[in-house]
């Protein structure tokens, strides 16, 4: 797999987003099972890992501490902090210094490191300015605990706010061919101040990969039926899929699956943008890392873009209650 600048570092062209460790999208994976995958996903040439402290409340930082640490030198890792969870089991932006610093000290633990490569602030609190945040994530670089730092669902204004504070190294958000937020604004403030951007479920939460289904007879477990449920109801869903449709001929035409297509038309949008697609299956991962050094034709490229994108999808990305702690753009 080639390889792409993030920063101060160089990674593979795609990385592994590790939530799925922890649930999600269907039973959690067995510790045993989730380390073997951690390695597997190592070997194949992903050394880009992505977690961060709420997934499985640090389970998914524990795993890679236990599977990982032992072969530190050989990835970039990247966490997250700021977002907490609720009693109601929601998720909830906490932007306060102590509890960030804190956050990192315990994270540092689980991930058995003495040093994360790229911290994230998970989401802006709407109650702590971004620069008190980000001066207290600024103080974990000094010390040399946090080498970078990120943010991540953040709007341009904001990263411009925290990147005076403290130079930012990459911004993470949800980017894919059915979710195109990026390219209205944030995307082009990145290249603007040369900020990797790092795109969050560029599967679509599976669905580009054509082997999801409606939220009908799923449960809470699964994120399809509870955060990202607008796209997954049935009504939406039956839309959505017919979308697909013109796209699979194009990846068949291209020798590939959806998966490896929707994954080669983010890297052909800039060599700044790094996929982390997430699985907990060993032959998905497989064919993930078979698309780092697959590339599509600018006519593809162009047609796929007309195929399918945001004013074509039915349904929003989130439900009404995670939308509210996104860091909207102000126009």
């Amino acid at each position: 797999m080639h390889s792409r600048k993030l920063g101060p570092f160089t990674v593979s062209a795609i990385g592994l987003g590790a939530m799925n460790l922890s649930g999600g999208y269907g039973p959690r994976m067995s510790d045993s099972e989730g380390q073997r995958l951690l390695v597997e996903a190592l070997n194949l040439g992903h050394d880009f890992i992505d977690t961060a402290a709420i997934y499985g409340e640090g389970h998914s930082e524990t795993q890679i501490g236990k599977a990982l640490s032992h072969r530190r030198e050989e990835f970039t890792l990247a966490s997250k902090c700021g977002l907490s969870v609720n009693q109601g089991g929601k998720s909830i932006p906490c932007g306060r210094p102590e509890v960030l610093i804190k956050t990192c000290e315990e994270s540092l633990k689980r991930l058995n490191t003495d040093v994360i490569d790229l911290y994230y602030l998970h989401r802006i609190d709407a109650d702590v300015p971004v620069e008190e945040s980000v001066g207290a994530l600024s103080r974990l670089v000094e010390q040399g605990k946090v080498k970078t730092l990120g943010l991540s669902e953040i709007s341009s204004d904001s990263l411009k706010r925290a990147h005076a504070t403290h130079p930012i190294t990459a911004v993470q958000s949800e980017y894919s061919l059915w979710t195109r937020t990026p390219e209205r604004k944030i995307l082009n403030t990145c290249r603007e101040l040369d900020i990797a951007f790092v795109a969050f479920s560029p599967l679509g939460r599976q669905f580009l990969t054509g082997k999801s289904s409606d939220c009908a007879n799923l449960d809470d477990s699964n994120y399809r039926a509870t955060i990202a449920r607008p796209r997954f109801e049935p009504d939406n869903f039956v839309k959505n899929t017919k979308l697909l449709e013109p796209v699979a001929e194009i990846a068949q035409q291209n020798e590939m699956s959806l998966a490896q297509i929707a994954l080669a038309w983010l890297l052909a949008k800039g060599e700044d943008i790094i996929p982390i697609p997430g699985t907990s299956n060993f032959d998905h991962l497989k064919e993930n890392a078979a698309a780092g050094d697959m590339k599509l034709s600018e006519d593809v490229v162009n047609t796929l873009d007309l195929l399918i994108n945001d004013e074509l999808v039915s349904g929003r990305r989130y439900n009404d209650f995670l939308m509210a702690t996104v860091d909207s753009e102000k126009d």
